[in-house]
């Protein structure tokens, strides 16, 4: 197992309340890749994959946008030949997961179904992906996030009223009990203990609040899993799991939180399901999120290019 002492014990140590100065996760994307080889950096790459996902929904959505997540691995011009190309032929495209290379396909075959929501979709793709990876605790963080965000998922659409088999991703046991059990926990507790816990937090109402215990419970996941291999490959992907939250709430007023879960309502339905009050709302939130780092560690945010895609 690779030991990693020397480039974690470099960086400042994290903590949930952190607002001192750190190194800006695009940073790391180059620090950590020039120090991981075979499997790990596979790893590490599949880590900074999300990014090169949501970057190639959003440049889909909005083919005159000139702005990407610099997080991404895979540059402008190579999203671009991804969506103009087929099946993403092109030989620098050679190492790109089949599943991206399908994506634009996909995307504009089912554009327009009321049941299509292409983020959502993308991210499925990538977490199904990403749990495949070699190294079992890494992969158990992909599965820990999916499961999460299914949970939530299901909560929120019993909660409203939808039918909850339908915004449910995935198969298995874990996904069918949250489709099809009546039970407050959907009978998960016992085996799945955070269960219970994000039960509790969707009680929460307080949407900042809310939020905040949502990545405190991913926060306190990553700590018991690297407790005992502090600098493995699971502490190396924790460190840029955990840049990842504070840099999302650096961007973050009070107002914008709120904005946040009302988007994350936004993205279950179609907009003939959302209510009066909610409508718009889940999209200014989009739009004000989506900021792009710069090369001192700042950000700089490109509202009225997202805003422009719809779903």
């Amino acid at each position: 197992m690779a030991n990693y002492y020397t480039i974690l014990t470099g960086q400042p140590p994290l903590t949930m309340s952190d607002t001192a100065t750190r190194t800006p996760l695009a940073q790391l994307k180059d620090l950590f890749t020039e120090a991981v080889s075979g499997d790990d950096a596979q790893a590490v790459a599949d880590f900074f994959l999300k990014f090169d996902c949501l970057n190639l929904v959003r440049l889909l959505k909005d083919p005159e946008n000139q702005h990407i997540d610099p997080r991404g691995i895979l540059s402008h011009e190579q999203l671009d030949e991804l969506i103009q190309s087929e099946h993403g032929t092109g030989q620098d495209l050679e190492q790109v997961p089949e599943f991206i290379k399908t994506f634009p396909e996909d995307f504009h075959a089912k554009t327009g179904s009321p049941t299509y929501f292409p983020e959502d979709e993308m991210l499925l793709q990538y977490y199904t992906y990403a749990i495949g990876t070699k190294d079992p605790e890494v992969a158990a963080w992909y599965q820990f996030n999916f499961d999460l965000q299914n949970v939530m998922t299901a909560l929120v659409a019993r909660k409203n009223g939808w039918k909850v088999s339908d915004y449910v991703k995935g198969e298995g046991d874990f996904c069918d009990a949250l489709r099809t059990s009546m039970a407050a926990d959907f009978g998960l507790s016992g085996v799945m203990p955070f269960v219970a816990d994000i039960i509790g937090i969707a009680d929460e109402t307080d949407p900042v609040k809310k939020e905040k215990k949502m990545d405190a419970l991913k926060w306190a996941w990553l700590d018991e899993h690297t407790f005992f291999e502090p600098f493995g490959l699971t502490a190396l992907i924790a460190y840029l799991a955990r840049t990842e939250i504070l840099e999302r709430w650096a961007l973050l007023d009070p107002q914008q939180g709120r904005e946040r879960f009302t988007q994350i309502i936004d993205d279950l339905r179609g907009e003939a399901k959302i209510p009066d009050e909610f409508k718009g709302v889940g999209q200014q939130a989009r739009a004000k999120e989506t900021a792009y780092q710069k090369g001192d560690g700042s950000y700089q945010t490109e509202a009225d290019n997202y805003s422009k895609s719809e779903r």
